[in-house]
């Protein structure tokens, strides 16, 4: 008698030709992550040969119930952890049947951005430190937390190792090791300041590129939560008080930010990202004023102002690109509930298309 777990983790290649494609896509709060399958008769290796599909708009929040029918347009493939083999993930993002984008398709003006000549020819680089908080399932209480009490104050949990330290660990490993084999470009992990919560990096990647991994990593991750019973929060300040928020530090440069010179170049991007930072800000997730308030490790949100090494800025450059004239700047603002195609379009389009 087969066992459910032998069962989940049958492996199809030698039986059939057909795999499974799993349709992701970002539903009607701008968070959350709805996704099912579909059988494809052979193996794909382009967004290209798959066929459009369609959902239920109105159970979903981003259409009405008399005009439900919302159309997906698969945009990039990844391997599937779970299901392994050749099954994959489908990134896909959301039209009407007339080939509008709806409103929460924020995807669409981002490839249009992204594919601007101007934004082509300086090739731009992203690396987005997401940070996220581990939550008790029934509670809504940090990972390692005691029910309805605190833990000791901040300062031995960043990157920190032991059972009275470090919580979740095994979902933080799984979800590194899941992203590797997904084909998404993750860079690292660490533990966070606040206990319970932690980081992951993806990048650099480039354009389009980001935002289309960032939103599969955050599906894998959830995937691996739901698994283990435990709730993923990207609410930027999810325990008022003193301890550290959620943030989503986005890492950029352009070509000519890398080569000789590069310095001068960084300089007057943050000029440009200084005029419109209300407007980043209106863009750069709910309930930021939250975070943003001149402390832990933040610039007060109605303030602008950019350092070398200071991670009390809103723009913060690296020592070795001071010292190297060239190199990369870090954008401290955006929440951990950011849009990440909504950011770094924006990023591109205030430094590049303005």
């Amino acid at each position: 008698m087969a066992l459910l777990n032998d069962l989940v983790n049958m492996n199809l290649s030698d039986r059939t030709e057909k795999i499974i494609a799993e349709y992701v896509w970002v539903g009607g709060s701008g968070m959350d992550m709805r996704s099912k399958a579909r059988t494809i008769s052979k193996p794909v290796s382009s967004p290209s040969e798959l066929p459009k599909w369609n959902y239920d708009g109105s159970s979903t929040g981003q259409a009405p119930g008399e005009d439900s029918e919302v159309i997906l347009y698969p945009q990039a493939i990844f391997k599937d952890p779970f299901r392994g083999g050749n099954n994959i993930l489908v990134m896909c993002d959301c039209y009407t049947p007339q080939g509008e984008p709806i409103p929460t398709n924020k995807r669409n003006n981002a490839a249009k951005i992204f594919s601007h000549p101007n934004v082509v020819a300086e090739e731009p680089w992203f690396g987005i430190e997401q940070e996220y908080t581990l939550l008790q399932k029934d509670v809504n209480w940090p990972l390692g937390w005691p029910v309805g009490g605190f833990p000791g104050p901040q300062g031995p949990y960043y990157c920190a190792v032991g059972a009275d330290k470090a919580f979740g660990r095994d979902i933080v490993d799984a979800h590194y090791k899941a992203c590797l084999y997904a084909g998404i470009n993750i860079s690292g992990i660490n533990g966070e300041v606040m206990p319970g919560q932690w980081e992951f990096q993806v990048g650099p990647s480039v354009g389009i590129e980001a935002g289309d991994q960032m939103w599969i990593a955050r599906y894998i991750l959830e995937r691996i939560t739901e698994i283990a019973g435990v709730v993923l929060s990207f609410d930027p300040k999810p325990i008022p008080g003193d301890w550290n928020g959620a943030g989503a530090h986005t890492n950029y440069s352009t070509k000519s930010m890398r080569e000789e010179g590069g310095y001068e170049v960084i300089k007057k991007a943050i000029g440009k990202l200084e005029k419109r930072h209300k407007e980043h800000i209106a863009a750069y997730g709910e309930g930021n004023e939250r975070r943003l308030t001149g402390r832990h490790e933040t610039a007060d949100i109605n303030t602008f102002k950019w350092g070398v090494a200071d991670r009390g800025a809103s723009i913060r450059v690296g020592r070795d690109t001071e010292k190297e004239g060239k190199g990369y700047f870090e954008d401290r603002r955006p929440a951990s509930n950011m849009d990440p195609y909504v950011v770094t379009s924006m990023i591109t389009e205030t430094t590049l298309l303005l």
